[in-house]
């Protein structure tokens, strides 16, 4: 959410932002409204002063037997007059908090500018890709070959894009989500929560998908919403709170079922699991004081990277395009992994700092300072640390072996009782 002042300090600035997303300017229609509305709450406040004042008249004429008989009527007629504009401010407050709450953060000067993933940079790259002696074969081929992965009764028993995994597949994607787990606790300082897989309106508004992307949800008929990723209720669990300084900053993490309906990615990714209605994810969000947030970006990218570094992954750090940057984000990084089955460079996790616009969604604060008493609002990031089931296919591709096997990352097989290879049984 932005704040209306900052569109009133800087309009142009406000605008340009907007523009480099490809989006239209709005300031001045927007602004245009914010001066309705000031001078209806102007003029709100005026007669409302002028009740007071009247009321003190009345109650010393009464007391002083003077006929207050023109005084009460125009007190009755000032009752009608401060009702009208209420609502009307009232009404004006929420046509510029609609305007607002649909429009997308405001980017990072460092950001690229570009109208897709096409304009996005790279930061750096890391690991060598393994020079195959056969053609690699894509994840699906290998899971369906070792008979544990299985798309047609998945499809069953629940329709396009799912998948079941069994036996040492199944063990390998829920080792990997432990490994992340131990990783981020032990290593990074992150506490481990396990949260709601439902929540309601206002949680998925306060990380912003709501009102906009309400058609990539999943919704209960009972109003809630299944969660696109654990970032909703991690980050909403500071939601209205005013934070002592001195508990900043939080870093938590989960790993969750997360639901998405995938709209809009018809004929995208059909075969296989790289594009799933649910699937699991470690998430990472990290609630910190405004000072701060620039390194934890850094920080966060950092640890979701060591995920990959010790599963022995090739990857890439993008910094994403203008036109490519999430909506409530103002700066993100992608992690994207080599797919030697795909021959493609993947995105495996994004690490976004949102700075203050979730928090003023949420109304989350912290109260420090010199003097101890003012109060602004947090900044949250979250990203990827990683996706589980996305690293269960580039450990599969990159870890292949002629025969079809697929071979262990060490750090896994303690997880997994000390297998070293996934054989056809």
């Amino acid at each position: 959410m932005h704040d209306i002042r900052a569109v009133r300090t800087d309009p142009a600035g406000f605008d340009a932002s907007l523009v480099r997303r490809g989006l239209p300017p709005v300031s001045v229609s927007i602004l245009e409204r914010d001066m309705v509305r000031r001078t209806a709450q102007t003029a709100l406040q005026e007669k409302q002063a002028r009740r007071n004042a009247l009321s003190k008249e009345i109650g010393q004429g009464r007391r002083a037997g003077a006929d207050t008989g023109e005084l009460e009527a125009e007190a009755t007629a000032l009752r009608s007059e401060i009702e009208a504009l209420e609502t009307r401010a009232a009404n004006l407050d929420t046509a510029i908090r609609q305007a607002l709450e649909v429009l997308p953060n405001t980017l990072d000067d460092v950001v690229p500018d570009g109208p897709d993933e096409t304009a996005n940079v790279m930061l750096s790259q890391h690991g060598a890709r393994r020079n195959f002696a056969f053609t690699p074969r894509q994840h699906f081929d290998l899971g369906e070959a070792l008979g544990m992965m299985d798309f047609a009764t998945a499809a069953k028993l629940a329709g396009a894009r799912f998948t079941i995994l069994q036996g040492a597949l199944a063990r390998m994607e829920r080792a990997l989500g432990q490994f992340m787990l131990d990783l981020h606790t032990q290593q990074h300082g992150y506490t481990e929560m396990i949260v709601p897989s439902l929540v309601n309106a206002a949680a998925v508004y306060g990380t912003g998908s709501l009102p906009k992307f309400e058609e990539d949800l999943f919704k209960t008929t009972d109003g809630r919403y299944l969660i696109p990723t654990a970032e909703v209720p991690l980050s909403n669990t500071v939601a209205g709170e005013i934070l002592p300084e001195k508990r900043l900053p939080i870093r938590l993490t989960a790993l969750t079922d997360c639901y998405r309906s995938e709209a809009g990615s018809a004929g995208r990714d059909t075969r296989g699991m790289l594009r799933q209605h649910q699937f699991r994810k470690v998430e990472l969000v990290s609630i910190i004081h405004p000072d701060h947030s620039a390194g934890e970006h850094e920080r966060m990218t950092r640890a979701a990277e060591m995920v990959l570094e010790q599963l022995g992954l090739p990857y890439r750090r993008m910094l994403l395009s203008s036109g490519d940057t999430g909506f409530a984000a103002a700066r993100t990084h992608d992690l994207e992994v080599w797919l030697p089955g795909q021959q493609m460079w993947r995105e495996i996790s994004s690490c976004s700092n949102t700075r203050d616009f979730q928090a003023r969604r949420m109304n989350a604060r912290f109260r420090g300072g010199s003097d101890g008493k003012t109060v602004a609002f947090v900044h949250t990031l979250n990203g990827s640390g990683v996706a589980v089931g996305r690293a269960l296919i580039a450990v599969m591709e990159n870890y292949q072996q002629a025969d079809g096997s697929i071979t262990v990352p060490d750090a896994l097989r303690l997880y997994m009782g000390g297998l070293e290879r996934i054989t056809v049984v």
